[in-house]
């Protein structure tokens, strides 16, 4: 359930655009702040979900080696300046005693995490914790690599700079080796 404040969003967004010498009463900004209100819903839809909710369902396979889900799109929104940052998430766990979860479980946290106002390094590490904490891996290994907005359109103004993030758990924190296949993988 949602417990986004669509009629609050949209006063914001009038004032906005009268703050930056704009009439939010021209045509074509009519429609702005419903269209804004609309859109931070579906932004934000992560603040309602607890991760965890996606590793409920586990799989008894005699599987213990590496599972990775590559190439995650996803997209957030920087909470310092409220403009977007998005990239690829790269997941991985060792199964221990059978515990496996659907893969499409991994690109569902992600996203759930990921659609709330966030930093890239916690959306990096939440992914890892919750995974730590309900699929009692061997261990979990998760990178992220972001483009971020507020880098490319203010500021430094640097276009393509990409941010890569990392967070090791288990075998992979305590283990280089193992880190390192896992990176050689995405790569």
């Amino acid at each position: 359930m949602s417990t986004i404040n669509k009629e609050k969003i949209q006063e914001a967004v009038r004032l906005l655009l009268e703050a930056v010498g704009e009439d939010p009463n021209r045509e074509g900004l009519l429609d702005t702040p419903k269209r804004v209100a609309k859109m931070y819903e579906e932004m934000f839809a992560g603040l309602t979900i607890d991760p965890k909710v996606y590793f409920e369902t586990i799989f008894t396979e005699d599987h213990e080696e590496v599972v990775l889900v590559k190439d995650i799109p996803f997209y957030s929104m920087c909470e310092h300046h409220l403009v977007p940052f998005f990239g690829k998430a790269h997941v991985a766990y060792i199964p221990k005693n059978g515990r496996v979860t659907g893969l499409s479980k991994l690109a569902r946290a992600v996203e759930a995490i990921s659609r709330r106002p966030q930093l890239q390094e916690r959306i990096t590490s939440t992914v890892a914790d919750t995974m730590m904490e309900t699929l009692e891996p061997y261990g979990v290994m998760v990178v992220i690599e972001a483009e971020h907005m507020c880098m490319t359109m203010r500021g430094v103004k640097k276009p393509g700079a990409s941010t890569v993030t990392t967070a090791a758990r288990g075998v992979f924190a305590t283990d280089s080796q193992a880190r390192t296949e896992i990176l050689s993988f995405i790569k």
